[in-house]
Order: structure tokens, then sequence, then C-alpha cells
């Protein structure tokens, strides 16, 4: 990245984007510039929607007598995933989307 443009983080509110330590660095780097996703908008977040796909594909729908079994499971859950990958799509509109936001 040249050093002369900024570099814009998209960031969820998780706490430790405002840990004190996180707040000083950031001050020291201006060039960049955060950008927080609202409240209550995980569906915003790709890693959540993965997360959301991986429980609802694979872990809600067996059943695990134990912690290496379940790992088990989630190992092969992600090998098909990357055997046959997809680019995540929202099909919300624009606004359906800002509607959300706007709640």
């Amino acid at each position: 990245m040249p050093a002369e443009l900024d570099i814009h983080l998209i960031l969820d509110n998780y706490g430790t984007h405002t840990h004190p330590k996180v707040q000083r660095w950031m001050g020291t780097h201006p060039r960049f510039q955060p950008h927080f996703t609202p409240s209550s908008a995980s569906w915003l977040n790709l890693v959540e929607r993965w997360f959301r796909e991986l429980t609802d594909k694979r872990i809600r729908r067996g059943a695990f007598p134990s912690v290496p079994e379940l790992i088990a499971a989630m190992q092969k859950f992600i090998a098909t995933k990357d055997d046959t990958p997809k680019p995540f799509l929202w099909t919300a509109g624009v606004e359906k989307i800002l509607q959300k936001i706007g709640r």
C-alpha cells in the first residue's frame, strides 16, 4: 500500500477496539482510519456470517460425544467448503440494509 494513502479498517464494535493501548496506537498512526459496523449488525461481519453457517449446517445438526469428535466434524466441514469455495453474496438490497442500520 503506498505510504501516502490512508488505510480504512472496517471493525465490529467489540470492546478490544476501544482498549487504551489500541486507542494510543491509533492516535500515533493517523493513516489508519477505523470505521465501525453498527451495533446489532453481525450480519455485516463476514466472519460472523461464516460461523453462523458452520453452526447451522454442521454443529447444530450433530451429536458429539467428545471434543475430538466435534473438532473432527468442524475440520471436515471446513475441508469440504475449501474444496468448493464460493464467494459470499449479500442478497438484500441497499434499502433493506439501510433500514436495518437505522433501527
